[in-house]
């Protein structure tokens, strides 16, 4: 229903999106406690294309720095006469514990999860699901390849629901033993930690973002030989479907986990993945708002 619902929200052959007036006289306030300025920004020009007032706190330099606790942040802001919260937060769970506090103090506020710890970021996940169908027509006969840090990845973690949910035969986790979790199976997900198996014949790969900060130490060696072994290249993209797209959430570390030629190659869909989540980030908001078109 989300992904037919964004489907209306976008010219496909402009590639771009349209202007609503589905959240008209809606509040929308975009709460990030841990800073990211492409998923605020795409989740306010959704809020804004939907013709909602879109609000964004600075809540990592506020109330979260004077010690205010997470509730008593919310419970002000409700007052503010809230319909809608879309949070971030560096702890896994926190988009939770805020819907639960709200529903039972102010139902009528609905809450979106942009990103919580290591745990999901549903639209992404979502927005990927729509880009693979976009180009891809099919889930049923798909190889997906995710590559890199699945452990820390909340990325992966929706991906991997979001396709296994829509019937992906076959997904791929692929990446160093150190960041790829060992009970991935009982998921239906295969394990690879090398990347020609990983990558051989797969239809869609999706590369995520390696943290800097685990770029040394006794997680990897050095980032020079995590590109060597895990990086996509032009040689590793041959071994998948000479039709296989390439896709990424951003923002790209070049030279890391992706070379620039595969980065900005007939293959990326990684500029599409941008725009398409700004319709998909609006059929999300519409949906729970009950206004779908």
């Amino acid at each position: 229903r989300i992904l037919n619902t964004a489907d209306s929200f976008i010219n496909i052959a402009e590639r771009e999106v349209k202007n609503v007036p589905l959240l008209r006289g809606k509040s929308v306030f975009n709460l990030f406690f841990e800073n990211s300025t492409r998923t605020r920004t795409t989740f306010e020009i959704a809020a804004r294309r939907s013709s909602a007032d879109v609000f964004n706190l600075d809540i990592v330099r506020s109330s979260a720095v004077k010690g205010e606790s997470l509730l008593d942040t919310i419970n002000n802001l409700t007052a503010m006469q809230a319909d809608m919260f879309v949070v971030r937060h560096a702890t896994s769970g926190a988009p939770y514990l805020i819907a639960r506090h709200t529903s039972a103090h102010a139902p009528h506020i609905h809450v979106i999860n942009a990103g919580d710890g290591r745990h999901e970021h549903p639209t992404q996940g979502l927005l990927d699901a729509y880009t693979i169908r976009h180009y891809k027509k099919d889930f049923s006969s798909l190889i997906v390849a995710v590559v890199g840090d699945i452990l820390h990845s909340r990325v992966a973690r929706s991906d991997i629901h979001a396709l296994t949910t829509l019937g992906v035969p076959e997904i791929r986790a692929v990446g160093p033993k150190t960041l790829v979790p060992n009970d991935l199976a009982g998921m239906g997900v295969r394990v690879c930690h090398d990347m020609a198996e990983g990558v051989r014949d797969a239809d869609v790969i999706i590369m995520l973002r390696l943290q800097n900060e685990r770029m040394g130490g006794a997680m990897l060696p050095s980032a020079g030989e995590y590109f060597k072994r895990f990086g996509l290249t032009a040689e590793k993209l041959a071994l998948a479907k000479p039709d296989a797209i390439v896709m990424h959430p951003g923002p790209i570390n070049r030279g890391v986990e992706i070379d620039s030629s595969v980065a900005d190659g007939r293959a990326s869909v990684i500029l599409p993945q941008v725009t398409f989540g700004i319709a998909v980030r609006m059929a999300v908001m519409s949906t729970i708002a009950g206004n779908t078109a």
